[in-house]
């Protein structure tokens, strides 16, 4: 039998206000607002998709608060955040609840001293888990991860294929590890000595709050000594630098490429877009916004969203950046009053 939503059900699930349709009207599926049926559900989340929306053959659209509309279109229902809702109908049409299947396989080595209860956990063919390691209930462990001696997984997390976790880190509940990440690794710790760049030993942990993210091929340093901390609820996207003992807030978003150099600290609620750095022992304060590509080499106040290189007050950029383009015609300018003067000082001659 075929999956179906109504339009009242939809209202409901996402709290939203049927503002155009049929409280009784059903939906058999979603998509994008170029590609939906008159049996799809849609979104729009942002204004530069509105030539879409006009065009578009969906039976039903989920669109912002205070949206003005007309009468011949498709259903609309008004909810705060059109994306969010729009994750509710994805998770109603497309996500199927992942059986969760307690057993340790036999291809998987437990060490003896590890606690890992069988009834209560799941790991797969392939997973090492070391001596002393505690894994939480309702945890499970993908083929081939490595959890090594003393490392401590909390409850209801999953750990992707092939991630390791080093010696002593602190993992708490409800994390989620994507594949090939690495949290634990050494921090990048040399001292230049007759000649040579001595490795500095690193021996502290990395503690990972309750609710975070990481995402595939992310890596986590240990602290030099003490702890490499991320905040509860954190989301770290694919292919993060984070060295060691960075402090890195709550609810924060770091996006794919940026790097974390030594001991920055990040405050709550910190964007970071995609391909920035930060620099060691910079400061970035709460809600700072840094723009994709930025490069923090000073610490930043709060609240404020910047971008370049180095980081400035987003306007302030914008305001330079448009200097800048303006050279070549100013140094254009330039070379014909010199020329001007020049023949004028000929001429005078």
């Amino acid at each position: 039998m075929a999956i179906s939503l109504s339009l009242s059900e939809l209202a409901s699930r996402i709290d939203g206000k049927i503002i155009c349709g049929k409280a009784g009207s059903l939906f058999y599926g979603m998509a994008s607002l170029d590609t939906a049926g008159p049996s799809d559900i849609s979104f729009l989340g942002n204004e530069k998709y509105l030539p879409q929306f006009h065009a578009t053959r969906a039976g039903s659209v989920i669109v912002p608060e205070g949206f003005e509309f007309k009468t011949d279109g498709p259903a609309l229902i008004a909810v705060s955040n059109p994306s969010l809702g729009f994750a509710e109908v994805v998770r109603h049409f497309a996500v199927e609840p992942k059986p969760f299947t307690p057993g340790i396989h036999p291809g998987a080595h437990v060490a003896p001293t590890a606690k890992a209860d069988p009834g209560k956990v799941c790991i797969h063919a392939g997973a090492v888990i070391m001596d002393d390691a505690s894994i939480g209930e309702g945890t499970e462990i993908s083929p081939n991860a490595v959890i090594q001696t003393g490392a401590s997984i909390g409850k209801n997390c999953q750990i992707g294929a092939n991630v390791t976790i080093r010696e002593g880190c602190i993992i708490g509940d409800r994390v989620l590890i994507q594949p090939g990440a690495v949290i634990g690794s050494d921090g990048y710790g040399y001292e230049f000595s007759e000649g040579r760049h001595i490795k500095i030993d690193q021996v502290g942990i990395v503690e990972i709050g309750n609710d975070v993210e990481i995402g595939a091929n992310t890596t986590i340093d240990r602290a030099r000594f003490g702890k490499t901390i991320i905040g509860e609820g954190t989301k770290i996207d694919n292919l993060v630098q984070i060295a060691h003992n960075v402090v890195l807030g709550k609810h924060c978003l770091i996006v794919s490429q940026s790097g974390l150099a030594g001991s920055c600290r990040i405050e709550d609620h910190v964007i970071v877009a995609a391909q920035s750095g930060i620099a060691g022992h910079v400061v970035i304060g709460e809600k700072a916004i840094l723009s994709a590509r930025s490069g923090a080499t000073t610490s930043l106040p709060g609240g404020i969203t910047y971008s370049g290189k180095p980081a400035l007050p987003m306007k302030e950029e914008v305001k330079l950046q448009a200097h800048v383009r303006r050279l070549p015609k100013m140094l254009a300018r330039i070379k014909a009053l010199e020329a001007a003067l020049l023949k004028s000082s000929s001429t005078d001659l």
